[in-house]
């Protein structure tokens, strides 16, 4: 994502260029009264170089990436999940501004309880739940979670206590589906590392579970895309 985002940058840059450049060719072209052949020839030359740079740099920085990106070129996954602290569930930060995401262009969350990935993966990694937390200005570890939320930043770790539960630990469980439609539900011993399912709907997308609470097996939880795909038939029920 960071070659991505570099590419993409420097091809941004160099349109503006090209764009103020040739506005100012033109502009100069239409003031001046009396120019000779020469300089006709010169500021053809430079129209042409300031519209093909910019063109040829994009086309290949997008050839380039699609190439040597572990997705082989674009991809729209999407992975579902829910937080919860001592039993209550927690909302990251509302998106702000004309983009309507928190996050990068290709990794993001649109407030709502659902990860976009929507680009190039340059590499697995990429995909995976703690450069989702990265992106967005938060943190994910076996040991603790940080996350952006509309009044600040909410933080968690193992050891902390839970209302009158005890202490609590950082826990995160993750539903996945099978080619029979059975769902079926496993704790993450390091979450951080998790690579999203490449699936664009939800499911047979994932469901993300991240709860802080007393140490438990499995979760009570589940996203409600899954329920609703229960309640329907789409899902069969859990393969335990």
């Amino acid at each position: 994502m960071n070659i991505e985002n570099l590419l993409n940058t420097y091809s941004l840059y160099l349109l503006v260029f090209g764009t103020v450049s040739l506005a100012l060719l033109a502009a100069y072209s239409l003031r001046a009264t009396k120019i000779i052949d020469e300089n006709k020839k010169l500021i053809f030359i430079t129209i042409v170089m300031v519209t093909l740079i910019p063109t040829l740099v994009m086309a290949g920085s997008t050839v380039y990436i699609n190439v040597t990106s572990s997705s082989s070129g674009p991809v729209h996954w999407h992975t579902d999940f829910e937080i919860y602290k001592c039993g209550k569930e927690v909302n990251i930060r509302d998106p702000k501004g004309l983009s309507n995401k928190i996050g990068t262009s290709t990794f993001h969350e649109h407030s709502d309880k659902r990860i976009h990935l929507e680009g190039v993966v340059m590499n697995r990694s990429d995909a995976s739940l703690g450069n989702f937390f990265n992106v967005i200005g938060g943190e994910l570890s076996p040991n603790s979670f940080t996350i952006p939320v509309n009044e600040g930043f909410l933080m968690a770790k193992n050891g902390d206590g839970c209302l009158e539960s005890g202490a609590g630990e950082v826990q995160v469980f993750v539903f996945t589906t099978d080619k029979e439609n059975y769902y079926s539900q496993k704790k993450l011993s390091n979450p951080q590392n998790y690579i999203i399912s490449p699936e664009s709907n939800v499911p047979s997308g994932d469901c993300v579970i991240i709860e802080f609470d007393t140490p438990k097996d499995r979760t009570d939880k589940m996203c409600r895309s899954y329920k609703v795909a229960e309640k329907i038939g789409k899902l069969k029920g859990d393969k335990k």
